[in-house]
């Protein structure tokens, strides 16, 4: 019989396409690691929305624009389950013991 070791130390990151967590998060993970893991996300879509907010859609399809606006999401959502990882940290360590 095959247990499962408890995951307390892993958040779940949001899956609005499934009903069961797929990614998780090491929330034990020190804060530099979750900070470049934010910061290459975060860096990666701005540059991305920058390119197509530069770009001219005279052909496009409703489809091209349902992709560029999903993927996106998807990096946004990505940073902001870190972010609520990183402040859920500072917030307990700022706790009086």
């Amino acid at each position: 019989m095959t247990t499962l070791k408890p995951l307390h130390h892993y958040a779940h990151m949001s899956h609005p396409a499934t009903d069961n967590p797929v990614l998780l998060i090491n929330a034990d993970a020190p804060l530099r690691e979750l900070h470049a893991c934010l910061a290459e996300r975060l860096n990666a879509v701005l540059k991305y929305l920058d390119l197509i907010a530069c770009t001219s859609f005279r052909n496009y399809a409703e489809h091209d624009i349902n992709t560029v606006t999903n993927i996106a999401r998807i990096m946004e959502q990505d940073v902001s389950d870190v972010f609520r990882v990183i402040e859920q940290r500072g917030f307990d360590s700022s706790e009086p013991s």
